[in-house]
């Protein structure tokens, strides 16, 4: 059984063009653990009127992986159209928006699971892939490949397996398959990203709670005092583990991140300033012109009709 529907933010916020609703993991009863393993056409199949009939976009608080190994995946990935073909994975993390579209004929393993689904040392050795800026679509080396997909495919067998051994063993054989696709798919040439900080030490473990935190929060929280009280340590200590890790103060980074999200809702996603603003939590569309102008050299009107969404 696949996972069922996810259920908005408990806030109340409406969805709709000024919102984008946040949904939480939640597995059929009776399946342990934070992870689920099904296949893409299964999915659209049991949710033929969810997320795509119409299509509207999402986040999620835990991440999406996709092996594609038949036909052509499209899915919105922060207002970006990608094209993921056979052989390529997709992956979506925790708090990016996201958009189906139709599965065509595309086939496929997908993954889902928690971010705490692994253990603190993998999640160190991962983090710069499991990391919000990481490539969405992912190319493994050729030799790499075939071995990928077998194992999501006895991940997805051991998952159906539910009842055939003892509870513990079924536990650990899928973390422990899940764990060996991430490592190699981690280590695969040509994926790991560059320019990511040094990960195994606690400031470089906090930037990443701070990463992952901005990502789900950038559009109502931006002091580096509301982080550091979600990590629960000083705006020093947090300012630290940030200039550590890449040269720039947390309010920098916090509006980096709202800019970016700026850009793609401008450019391809066709938002008008005004809904922008409040998306971003901007009180007075005139300062979120002045804040846009100043990082850009433009207007909002004036960056609009640029139109970078889709990726090859």
């Amino acid at each position: 059984m696949m996972v069922d529907r996810r259920h908005p933010d408990p806030s109340g916020t409406p969805s709709g063009p000024a919102a984008v609703p946040l949904y939480g993991f939640q597995p059929p009863v009776g399946t342990p653990y934070g992870l689920e393993v099904s296949t893409v056409e299964d999915f659209f199949a049991q949710h033929d009127d969810w997320p795509w009939n119409p299509p509207r976009p999402g986040r999620a608080t835990f991440h999406y992986l996709i092996a594609v190994t038949e036909g052509e995946l499209r899915h919105d990935v922060d207002h970006v159209t990608r094209t993921v073909a056979p052989g390529q994975w997709l992956w979506v993390r925790p708090g990016h928006a996201q958009c189906w579209h139709p599965p065509g004929a595309a086939r496929g393993t997908f993954i889902l699971f928690e971010p705490d689904v692994l253990r603190p040392d993998l999640a160190r050795l991962l983090a710069p892939l499991t990391a919000h800026e990481a490539p969405a679509v992912l190319s493994p080396h050729p030799e790499d490949t075939a071995w990928l997909q077998q194992t999501a495919l006895q991940l997805l067998d051991e998952h159906r397996a539910l009842g055939r051994r003892p509870l513990a063993i079924h536990h650990a054989l899928r973390r422990s398959l899940l764990e060996s696709l991430l490592l190699r798919l981690a280590n695969s040439p040509g994926i790991a990203p560059t320019g990511t900080a040094t990960v195994g030490t606690g400031r470089a473990d906090r930037y990443r709670r701070f990463l992952d935190a901005l990502e789900l929060h950038f559009r109502e929280l931006h002091q580096a005092a509301d982080y550091a009280e979600l990590l629960g340590c000083s705006v020093r200590t947090l300012s630290r583990a940030a200039r550590d890790a890449t040269g720039k103060g947390v309010r920098e980074l916090i509006d980096e991140r709202r800019l970016l999200e700026a850009r793609r809702l401008l450019g391809g996603a066709r938002w008008d300033a005004r809904t922008v603003a409040g998306h971003l939590g901007f009180t007075d569309p005139a300062n979120f012109g002045r804040f846009f102008r100043d990082r850009t050299g433009l207007t909002p009107a004036a960056y609009a009709p640029r139109d970078t969404t889709t990726d090859p």
